[in-house]
């Protein structure tokens, strides 16, 4: 084990990942147990000395609500996706990072003000707004070969201030680097035929703020995974109809009278017309692209070695350490998932990896265990752009990361909040935010393993 030194480590963002990271490499304490019963802290033989750069005047990343779309103030790319009307579809029970629960008198299922609350509380609670240096962006990160490093090298970080659009930038050193930088900024579009000529209105889902603008539209939402089904029961209640395009199975909910279910769309055109892959049409006013985000690592260097092949990152060990520089961890690439524990758990694995106490394999055996999960998946009939999908795969994957770090595992009550969640979604994804887990019994259990 690594002691009696200190890491320099910069965090990339102060979102959900970003604070999970803070809040454990400035613990000055460790998880770890020897049985399934017992959590005990030990000093940290390793300092980390830690800075985290915010390009948002405060915490939450995504959940910082604007009305705004388009760019800001100062000519940049709104990165939030946050629209009015949000409800969380995760319940609280198991949306929360494991050792800070949600309030009690919160509903299972809350407004997106809620949660940005929740992460000033986080802040607050752990005293993480020390460590963040706001409305500072970084525009590149650069590893320098230097053979003394634990891995091999260093880390060059330039960031500017958001403010002065004459700033030089300022150049720092550190010993690993934590991208948490966010992955609904930047919208996926597909290309489709007639695009170019078609009538209506095109847009994202990234750009949808409130329903009100769509009364009594005829709308098209491409896509049908978690935020295409709630913006279609969201606009249902203003919109003349709502044609919920996708390839998948028919959904088993009911669905509100004016949503109505369709294949993926093969071609806009003429005019204001949609052309469904059954051959079906419908003229509309409005097609929203509810296809999800790209990974947007444009500050990270060539020479980081990291690429992008249709929403699969390469190279990185277990979803998030970079197997060429294993000090690099990139949050934020699973999805699926329950955001907040998996990266609180992904943090701690990341801090047993530094601390020397979780001795990663050789590049290339890491390499290879990439393309064994990746080859299972294809197998599985799984496509390219999900490999890096959880799903049914998650537990057992964020439980993997806790062993491997001897730290401690998620308690089973998130896995009974989160299935309990599913269930009741896909019978009812109409209501099922009205309902509230049945936690009173579980929630003893929780404490009684976190605190």
């Amino acid at each position: 084990m690594e002691s009696n030194r200190v890491i320099k480590v910069a965090i990339i963002g102060a979102g959900a990942a970003g604070l999970a990271a803070l809040r454990h490499l400035t613990s000055g304490t460790r998880y770890n147990y020897e049985d399934a019963d017992a959590r005990h802290e030990e000093e940290n033989p390793v300092q980390f000395d830690v800075v985290c750069f915010e390009m948002a005047s405060k915490v939450g990343g995504t959940w910082l609500y604007t009305d705004r779309t388009g760019r800001d103030e100062l000519g940049r790319l709104i990165f939030s996706s946050m629209y009015k009307n949000l409800v969380t579809n995760i319940p609280k029970e198991c949306m929360a990072f494991p050792d800070f629960p949600f309030r009690d008198d919160l509903p299972s299922f809350m407004g997106h003000e809620e949660v940005l609350n929740y992460f000033q509380d986080y802040a607050d609670y752990f005293g993480l707004l020390k460590y963040i240096q706001f409305q500072r962006q970084v525009a590149l990160v650069k590893p320098i070969p230097e053979p003394s490093a634990k891995f091999g090298v260093r880390w060059e970080v330039t960031t500017q201030d958001v403010l002065d659009l004459q700033d030089p930038g300022r150049t720092e050193i550190f010993d690993a680097v934590i991208v948490a930088n966010g992955k609904f900024s930047v919208p996926s579009i597909p290309t489709l035929p007639g695009m170019d000529t078609f009538k209506g209105q095109l847009m994202h889902s990234h750009d949808y703020r409130h329903p009100e603008k769509f009364s009594n539209q005829v709308l098209v939402l491409l896509g049908a995974n978690l935020s295409g089904q709630d913006i279609a029961i969201g606009l249902s209640a203003v919109a003349k109809k709502v044609y919920l395009s996708h390839n998948k199975a028919p959904l088993e909910s009911r669905l509100p009278h004016n949503v109505e279910e369709r294949p993926g769309v093969c071609s806009l055109g003429p005019g204001s017309r949609v052309t469904f892959l059954d051959g079906s049409t419908a003229d509309v006013d409005t097609v929203m692209f509810c296809t999800g985000y790209c990974h947007d690592y444009g500050f990270l260097a060539p020479e980081c070695g990291v690429e992008v092949f249709d929403k699969r990152v390469w190279p990185v060990y277990k979803h998030f350490v970079n197997t060429k520089f294993p000090s690099m961890a990139i949050m934020g690439i699973c999805t699926r998932v329950l955001p907040f524990p998996l990266y609180d758990i992904q943090i701690r694995f990341f801090k047993a990896v530094l601390e020397g106490r979780v001795t990663l394999p050789s590049e290339s055996e890491m390499n290879e265990d990439i393309e064994a999960d990746y080859r299972a998946r294809l197998a599985e009939g799984q496509f390219h752009r999900h490999c890096h999908s959880m799903y049914d795969r998650l537990f057992t994957y964020m439980d993997l990361l806790a062993d491997m770090a001897r730290t401690k595992r998620i308690p089973k009550y998130f896995q009974d909040a989160y299935k309990w969640g599913v269930l009741h979604r896909k019978m009812d994804m109409v209501n099922y935010k009205k309902m509230n887990f049945p936690s009173s019994d579980k929630k003893a259990e929780h404490e009684a393993i976190f605190f």
